[in-house]
């Protein structure tokens, strides 16, 4: 499997393809990493350096893959957090010419926009961009349940309304929806779910909550489910794979008081997942 993937980069700590690549790499994926951003750090320390790409920029380095003559074996493109409205197009673009290469590669979007207890912390003008102009070109979507509200419209809390958020979306073009970070009010204390939707049904997974905040950890999670998926066509699979790789990284990461994910350090964690979390068929 060949994955291109366009998102930023740091050279300390673990976002953007700095979390997706080596967990890809590690489950026996190849990894065309395209950069948006090559900063020093994440920007939640509140201070950073290096450059901004431009989008021509990072249009020109995705034409000079097109020339290697590789983009019909590319079997998914992935994005995650698009800092500016310039790279919407250009992951626009180069979706329709892997497609126009390969008719079996699909899109998936990680729409990252904000969270619950944050809020949306994007530009004003990305929300609506997603869900107007990207979101209905992808094939998979991976928000969280604050992000699902914020692209459909509606409050998702419950199994019910979660699904019914997931099927709006559904609605605009991606066939498949994993929605993270789900917070529903009868859930088991101090536990957090996954749930994915797709044509064959929809499934969720529960595990306890690990109270920290880990930069990256989303990245993580929509590049393992993503290459899962892909290679084995069963969301339900998909879902327990990555929901036991997440978690192992989470608590490593928590265990050792890290502030960066301990990627390298749990590597174990994506090349043999425990299962130790059942999935449950929710329709």
């Amino acid at each position: 499997m060949k994955v291109l993937s366009i998102q930023s980069a740091v050279a300390y700590g673990h976002v953007g393809n700095s979390a997706a690549v080596f967990p890809l790499q590690r489950i026996g994926v190849e990894v065309l990493p395209v950069y948006t951003v090559t900063f020093s750090n994440h920007t939640g320390y509140g201070a950073w350096r290096g450059p901004l790409i431009s989008p021509a920029d990072v249009a020109d380095v995705i034409t000079g893959i097109e020339e290697r003559g590789v983009l019909g074996e590319i079997d998914v493109v992935l994005s995650g957090y698009q800092g500016g409205e310039g790279i919407a197009d250009v992951v626009i673009d180069a979706v329709a010419r892997v497609k126009k290469a390969n008719p079996d590669a699909v899109y998936a979007c990680d729409p990252v926009m904000g969270n619950a207890k944050s809020g949306c912390f994007v530009a004003p003008a990305i929300p609506e961009l997603l869900r107007e102009r990207v979101i209905p070109v992808a094939d998979i979507i991976t928000p969280n349940q604050f992000e699902l509200g914020f692209l459909t419209g509606t409050e998702p809390g419950s199994i019910e309304s979660t699904l019914d958020s997931a099927d709006l979306a559904r609605a605009r073009g991606p066939r498949t929806v994993l929605v993270t970070s789900v917070e529903r009010p009868d859930r088991e204390p101090d536990t957090i779910e996954m749930m994915v939707v797709d044509d064959d049904g929809a499934w969720i997974v529960q595990t306890p909550l690990i109270p920290m905040k880990a930069n990256g950890s989303g990245d993580v999670t929509a590049a393992l489910f993503t290459a899962h998926y892909r290679r084995s066509g069963d969301a339900a699979d998909a879902l327990a794979r990555t929901a036991s790789s997440v978690f192992d990284l989470l608590s490593n990461t928590y265990e050792a008081g890290s502030r960066e994910l301990l990627l390298v350090e749990s590597q174990e964690a994506y090349a043999h997942p425990r299962l130790q979390f059942p999935v449950r068929q929710v329709r």
